[in-house]
């Protein structure tokens, strides 16, 4: 810690500010413009011009075969077009990590996004090729583009951020998600790019948040810690620090990174297959595992799914629910926000825990007021409200938190792999939900929501077994407390085995 000390000589003792540098502040803009807002505004916006897409492609066919295209083949290449985000998203997880121990977290950012341009492109000149195959690669490299920046997004805000603010910062991640989607819901409406005429123009607009960020971000530093312990480029490092942090936390965080650096000294960053192997990074792999499968599988896809439904229960016009549904995206872009603000105050685990105990409220309120919805004329009403209630629940809770967690449970070796492991959960758990919650809906109707009741409730106790407070800790002390964790159930395990022994 020479570096530390030899800077702390001769300097007061400063207090921690609690709000973000006007650097770390504009790093976290530029970064979440052209990542995860990306995630979420790709994954609104292609459901408005759905019935013209399908026009689009209806014609082509007719234009190639000289017929209409069969009506199950339609829907077989329709699916293609939105999965083909999916499958993107899926492989770009297992790109994130190596890419950001190659290039560096920064530098990953900027040059993939060669992938949104080259996507928007596809996607725009689809309609005038009269080649609706386009759709398909440009969906493609659109999500091949989200799959990296959800796994290396994260990892740069959580590793710029000083300790006291560093789940504050991560919530960037959750808050431009939701951001993504609701600015998607609302370029879809009828006024701006909603109409049949415009749907090429609407599928293209990703290359806008794509030059914001080329224009933006190189402007601010690389991550530190990638800096100073994978580069071992001290004094880029400390320059770093300097323009994320205060005089008054810059020296501290600096403190940790020597610590850090000293204890994985002989370590370099670990490719996939050595954390499967981890012993001592076990329960947090066990754990990040779950909270992105349970995040999928909560059933907010199941909100969605019925929040037409429910408008319409309700008596909203049929012609107003557009703008009503908006209001669902407004709402959790609300909760992230509000996450954001709460996280370094009321804690990780508090938030995440009492988020999963809501939603089980809501699924079992909503499961009575969905069956007794036509019995009066006040349960439509209720069960709009316990909609938003699950969105809001959902936002505070899993939707804001999981992320932050993600990053802090594992040093700087391990960081780069655990996010390939938790991206690609979240994918593939997104993947099934796509594919089979159309089926549970139709099957088990309103008794759909007892299922995602059950998984919140045991998501909530295994959280509440495993799962540590990580405010305002160092990654190394966060990692001593699984650790021990780890190695308490081992000593127990190898005490059981000697009492067997003795007894035999």
């Amino acid at each position: 810690m020479a570096t530390a000390e030899k800077l702390r000589e001769g300097e007061p003792h400063l207090h921690w500010r609690k709000l973000p540098s006007a650097t770390l502040f504009l790093a976290v803009l530029s970064t979440g413009i052209g990542g995860t807002f990306q995630y979420g505004y790709n994954i609104s916006v292609i459901n408005a011009p759905t019935m013209y897409v399908q026009k689009f492609i209806n014609e082509t066919w007719e234009i190639r075969y000289g017929s209409d295209v069969d009506r199950n083949l339609l829907r077989l290449l329709w699916s293609i077009i939105v999965s083909a985000f999916t499958l993107g998203g899926f492989l770009g997880a297992w790109l994130g990590g190596p890419l950001a121990i190659k290039l560096g977290r920064k530098r990953t950012l900027l040059i993939i996004n060669i992938l949104v341009l080259a996507g928007s492109a596809l996607m725009g000149a689809s309609n005038p090729a009269g080649l609706f195959e386009l759709l398909i690669v440009g969906r493609f490299l659109v999500g091949l583009h989200s799959g990296v920046t959800l796994c290396v997004q994260p990892m740069y805000l959580g590793e710029i951020a000083p300790k006291a603010l560093r789940g504050t910062v991560t919530m960037g991640t959750s808050v431009f998600i939701t951001a993504g989607i609701l600015i998607g819901q609302v370029m879809g409406q009828r006024e701006l790019l909603g109409r049949e005429e415009y749907w090429p123009s609407l599928l293209s607009t990703s290359c806008i948040p794509a030059m914001l960020q080329l224009l933006l971000l190189p402007w601010f530093p690389e991550s530190p810690r990638y800096l100073f312990i994978d580069r071992k480029e001290e004094m880029k490092a400390l320059q770093a620090l300097r323009k994320f942090h205060d005089d008054d936390t810059y020296l501290s965080e600096l403190e940790g990174l020597e610590k850090e650096c000293a204890e994985t000294q002989l370590q370099q960053s670990k490719p996939l297959c050595e954390l499967l192997t981890e012993r001592s990074a076990r329960w947090q792999l066990i754990t990040v595992i779950i909270i992105n499968m349970a995040q999928q599988f909560s059933g907010i896809n199941a909100i969605y799914f019925y929040a037409t439904y429910i408008f319409k229960q309700a008596g909203i016009a049929e012609e107003y629910i557009p703008y009503v549904t908006m209001g669902t995206g407004a709402c959790e872009c609300f909760s992230a926000l509000c996450c954001g603000l709460l996280i370094e105050r009321v804690g990780r685990r508090v938030l995440i825990l009492s988020g999963y105990l809501l939603m089980a409220l809501w699924c079992s309120v909503m499961t009575i007021t969905l069956t007794y919805q036509a019995s009066y004329s006040w349960v439509p009403y209720m069960t709009m409200s316990c909609l938003f209630a699950f969105i809001l629940s959902f936002g505070l809770g899993p939707g804001g938190v999981t992320n932050s967690v993600t990053g802090e449970l594992f040093t700087q070796s391990l960081r780069p792999a655990a996010y390939m492991v938790s991206s690609s959960m979240n994918w593939i758990s997104f993947f099934f939900v796509s594919l089979m919650f159309p089926l549970i809906v139709e099957g088990l109707q309103q008794f759909c929501f007892l299922i995602f009741l059950a998984e919140c409730l045991l998501v909530t106790v295994f959280l509440y077994i495993i799962l540590p407070e990580t405010k305002n800790k160092s990654f190394l002390e966060i990692e001593k407390e699984f650790r021990a964790r780890n190695f308490k159930y081992e000593l127990t395990e190898s005490v059981n085995r000697d009492l067997q022994i003795t007894r035999c």
